[in-house]
């Protein structure tokens, strides 16, 4: 092992934490499951959830307005754009949970600092070092049987789940994770240095976590060569795996659609159409649809008016998708008012994103969620009794 690979598997020490992670199995159709899909960049949810009928939209949207002829009509006023067509079916299953104008007070328009404030529930003025999905299992800590607690599949950083309190770890996909652990107990066996040992035992509780969660299930459904499409194939392999994990989270983009928004958000939102299509037919497949909520987020949303390069700025509010079996489908939070822009020609927010996140602690996982997010928050009605 070169130097090089010693620092990239010993950056998984804080996310696994310092505990060892428990052997025994659990059975996938006894727990609720989250997958969060991060929309990286800042998705335009105006041309995402399209609000044809508003006048408005098409005159600020002179070349980027989706022709209404061509929208997926969900509502008379509203409907999802032509690549979002596969997700139809969800919709009319009453599957598909839209939550229009999700946001917070006093937004920062930063890449890095938003995606922060969405990672860890703080408000706008305020640093916290724990993601929001850490401190809630924290308070509600999953059963020991588990082999983590949360997984993040792909690249950047832990996110919501960052935090030392719980047992969460990082992956390209399963099998490959398991093979690049073994790599570090191997290692363990020759080390000398006691620093050096003592890391890689870390290494080796996450090893046997990985060897664990590796993807053994076979699916039936088919899955896009996309690179979101193995990301969501992944998750849909650890969602089936008995060893027991909590949380999910996968990631799309980039979605920071500066310039010649119309071709490259257009394929985006395909990508994503069939990567969620896919994990959901698997997860059915597996008898795990039930029991599993699949939630997008992402730092902020565009501009309503179009920019000089055929795209959108950095805004404020956006749309989010909720999907499940469990989901109470339909149209939540509040349509755009695009009539009443902010002196920077932002939307305002109808629905405060912690609000959105209580939705999943209170009424998906029963866990308290002002103990987590720090005060009162009232949870949308996302999910069926």
């Amino acid at each position: 092992m070169d130097r090089r690979e010693f620092l990239r598997l010993s950056a998984l020490i804080p996310a696994a934490g310092m505990t060892g992670l428990a052997r025994a199995g659990a059975d996938p159709t006894e727990r609720r499951l989250l997958i969060l899909v991060e929309l990286k960049g800042g998705n335009d949810g105006l041309n995402t959830v399209v609000p044809f009928a508003d006048p408005a939209y098409a005159r600020l949207r002179p070349r980027l307005a989706i022709a209404r002829g061509d929208v997926v009509q969900l509502t008379e006023q509203c409907g999802l754009h032509p690549s979002l067509a596969p997700l139809k079916a969800a919709w009319d299953a009453r599957e598909l949970a839209i939550v229009q104008g999700i946001g917070y007070p006093e937004p920062n328009l930063s890449h890095f600092r938003s995606i922060e404030i969405w990672d860890t529930a703080s408000r706008s003025d305020q640093y916290l070092e724990e993601g929001w999905l850490a401190r809630g299992l924290e308070h509600a800590p999953c059963p020991a049987s588990y082999a983590a607690e949360g997984v993040v599949v792909g690249a950047g950083g832990m996110g919501p789940l960052a935090g030392r309190s719980v047992r969460a770890i990082a992956l390209s996909t399963p099998e490959r994770f398991a093979r690049e652990a073994r790599l570090a107990r191997a290692e363990r066996a020759r080390a000398r240095n006691a620093s050096l040992a003592h890391i890689l035992r870390v290494e080796s509780q996450v090893a046997e976590s990985a060897e664990r969660l590796r993807g053994a299930r076979e699916f039936r459904t088919e899955f896009p060569a996309s690179a979101f499409g193995r990301a969501a194939l992944a998750a849909a392999q650890l969602a089936a795996n008995p060893a027991g994990v909590a949380a999910i989270r996968i990631s799309l983009g980039s979605f920071d659609t500066h310039a010649n928004q119309q071709g490259v958000h257009a394929n985006l939102l395909r990508e994503l159409a069939e990567g969620l299509v896919a994990l959901r037919s698997a997860l059915v497949e597996a008898n795990l649809w039930q029991r599993t909520a699949i939630a997008t987020y992402g730092e902020f949303g565009r501009r309503p008016r179009e920019n000089q390069s055929g795209g959108t700025d950095h805004g404020t509010s956006s749309a989010h998708f909720v999907l499940g079996g469990a989901v109470r489908g339909g149209l939540h939070g509040a349509s755009p008012a695009l009539d009443r822009l902010d002196g920077n020609g932002n939307l305002a927010h109808a629905v405060d994103f912690r609000a959105y996140y209580a939705s999943f602690l209170e009424r998906w996982w029963s866990i308290d969620s002002r103990a987590v997010l720090g005060e009162r928050f009232q949870p949308l009605d996302l999910f069926r009794a």
